[in-house]
Order: C-alpha cells, then structure tokens, then sequence
C-alpha cells in the first residue's frame, strides 16, 4: 500500500479574528444551537490581531496523522492562486503527501473567515467552498491506501459518498466518517444510509442528535440529550465505533460492549476551531496503531487539548511522545 490513510474532503485557507464585542445569547430550548452571539448591523468591530493558517478537515486530519507518525496523503481540490501554493507548501510542512491534491482553472481556493469570542473560545466560521464544490473522485487515485478518512465534502457529496464506500468494500478499505453538519442539513438520509458501511464514525453532539432526530422513530428531548443513548442508538445503525465529542465536557465511544467516557481537560483555551479534527485524528492514530478504545479517547482529548490553546487547527498539534508524557 502506498499510503496508510487519504484523506478526503477540503483544504483552505483559515483567517482568524478575535473579538470579545458579540453579545453570546443562550438558547437552551434550542438542542441544536444552545448558544448564538450577535453583533449590531451596520455597526464597526476593530480587531487588534489576525491569525491565519491551514484550513479544512481533510487537511486538518491528515497533519493530525502525520504528526502522528501516520503516513496521510489529502485528497482535496483547490484553485490555481497563490493561495493554492501556499495551502500545499503548509501541508508539505506538516508531512503530508500532495500529490493527490487537484486544481480548478481559473478558480481562487477555498477560504474561511472565523469569528472567535474571546470571552470563551468558540467561534463561527463563514466559508467559501467554490473549489472543494468541484473536487472529482477518480478511483485510481484512492485504491493504494488501508485506511479512508471522509469529511466534510461539498459539490456532487452524495455521489463521492457512493464511490468512496463503494471503494472501501470492493477493495477492503476501512473507512472513518466525519459528515458534517452541512451535509446533515442537506441530505441526512444519506448520511443515515452510510453509517453501516463506516468503521469509526465520528461526530459532535448536535450532528449526532440531528441524525438521530431524522428516524423513524420518535425520540425524547431528555434522551437525545444524553451521549449514552445517542452513541448506542448510531452504533444500531451499523457503525463498528461510535464517537461523540461535545466541547470541553469530553468524548464518549462504543463498540458494541463497552461504553467509554473521557473528560475534557481545563485549558487556557483561545479558540476551539479545529478541536474535532485534532480529537479525529490522534483517535484514529491511535486505533490504528491497535490502542485500547479508552487510550484512544485520550489521545483525542489530549491533542484536542492542546490545539485549542492556539489560534487555527495546526499549531497545537502533538506528537506521540507529547501525548503519552501528558498522562
């Protein structure tokens, strides 16, 4: 095999601008968006720094892995500007393998402008997608690998979906899945339809409970709101590992016969972009690498830790020494 893993989905750009000037409004009625933040229209907001970095969730993994000591190639689809340079150049940094990345002619990549709320780390993220809307899958490219990561695709999604998994059967690939919650929105029947066909199936909170909410079956705001039942209830869908992340209160996974719990760790955190895909990764890294579901947890919380004590997705990234001299 060439590579251990590919993962495919995006890769941008990512600017930062912090500010503590929103107004962060709860909405606990709302399970699926407890907190907003508002601004006034028409209004000015000075921002006294800007961060920028390596952007995506494809790309995001595949640096988390090659931290890891995971050979990762990204799978992804960008414009031909300069920032398309730049985007491959930080992924060469980071050890991953370009040569399956693809440009669109006459096309700027992809970037996202993300608003953090200084007062508590979160953040929302405003991106454009324009080149990774027009990524192709060719199946050549994807069959010399063990292992597929997929995540947040946009475009024709439903049918990469079909040809990836359809890959990964035909050629015994195993598959992580990370739908996000755009492509819940759009088309959550099939994300529903390829969670039996996933090895490791990977989301937050509100995505699990929105997927969940779309079954037949009729379920309890007191019940979707407990991990427990949400990760046994997709587990029942046909998923081998369910994992469910939810901010600083932890992760939990099963498997069928355990049901596993970690505590997030009480950082100074400055911005929780990336938190997910950090997590994503050193858990993958760490299956991979035939660890113990808890251990796994723990790598996830512990690089997810650190990452969001930096702006960006990449910074904060740990490697395998760092993360065992954590515990």
């Amino acid at each position: 095999m060439k590579y251990k893993i590919i993962c495919i989905g995006s890769a941008c750009k990512d600017v930062f601008f912090p500010t503590s000037e929103g107004k962060t409004i709860d909405t606990p009625g709302d399970l699926l968006a407890q907190k907003k933040i508002e601004f006034e229209l028409g209004a000015k907001y000075k921002i006294e720094t800007r961060y920028e970095a390596l952007g995506g969730c494809a790309a995001n993994v595949a640096c988390g892995l090659s931290r890891l000591g995971i050979t990762a190639a990204c799978y992804s689809h960008i414009g031909d500007d300069y920032i398309a340079d730049w985007i491959k150049e930080e992924l060469n940094k980071n050890g991953v393998d370009t040569d399956l990345i693809s440009h669109e002619k006459n096309c700027p990549s992809d970037m996202s402008a993300i608003i953090v709320d200084k007062n508590n780390a979160d953040r929302v993220i405003f991106s454009n997608q324009k080149a990774n809307g027009l990524l192709k899958i060719e199946l050549k490219k994807i069959a010399e690998t063990e292992w597929y990561f997929v995540g947040d695709l946009h475009g024709e999604w439903e049918q990469h979906l079909n040809m990836i998994f359809d890959t990964a059967r035909e050629k015994g690939i195993k598959t992580a899945f990370n739908p996000r919650q755009a492509n819940i929105h759009e088309n959550v029947k099939k994300i529903i339809e390829c969670i039996p066909k996933t090895d490791i199936l990977f989301l937050n909170k509100d995505e699990s409970i929105e997927i969940i909410s779309n079954l037949p079956e009729k379920y309890s705001n007191k019940e979707l709101d407990k991990e427990k039942f949400l990760a046994k209830t997709l587990y029942e869908l046909g998923a081998k590992i369910v994992v469910i992340t939810d901010g600083i209160r932890g992760a939990w996974a099963y498997d069928g016969e355990k049901q596993l719990f970690v505590p997030g760790e009480e950082v100074n955190a400055v911005d929780s972009t990336g938190a997910g895909d950090s997590f994503g990764s050193a858990y993958l890294a760490a299956h991979i690498k035939e660890k113990a579901i808890g251990e796994c947890l723990e790598w996830g919380i512990a690089n997810s830790s650190s990452v969001v004590q930096h702006y960006g997705a990449i910074g904060g990234l740990l490697r395998e020494e760092e993360i065992i001299s954590k515990k």
